[in-house]
């Protein structure tokens, strides 16, 4: 199973396995990583799945859709490698993906 590394807004870092057809926000919720709120559940209805992809990763992920990125726009502190965790669907290319949690919380 692929690997997701995981850091919290406190700088702690979790790796957890996850299934491929998962999305990271699945994963990251069934393993109460921090910081990873998902209040819609992965419907792409809010931006509380918020997370910083680290940049080596960002090409490797699919494109953002409208939808998405229309929702990125009212996430904190939105940056250039800032994705919703409930638009990636973990693949086996994915191993090893280094996932940072936005400020969800607030």
């Amino acid at each position: 199973m692929p690997r997701i590394i995981f850091h919290d807004r406190e700088g702690n870092t979790r790796e957890v396995e996850a299934a491929v057809g998962l999305t990271v926000m699945e994963a990251a919720v069934d393993n109460n990583v921090a910081g990873i709120v998902a209040e819609c559940g992965g419907a792409c209805a809010c931006a509380t799945c918020h997370a910083y992809i680290d940049k080596v990763w960002l090409d490797k992920l699919p494109g953002m859709d409208d939808m998405e990125d229309a929702m990125l726009d009212s996430a904190l502190d939105r940056h250039d490698n800032s994705r919703l965790s409930c638009q990636i669907e973990i693949t086996d290319e994915l191993d090893g993906l280094v996932v940072t949690a936005g400020d969800n919380e607030s």
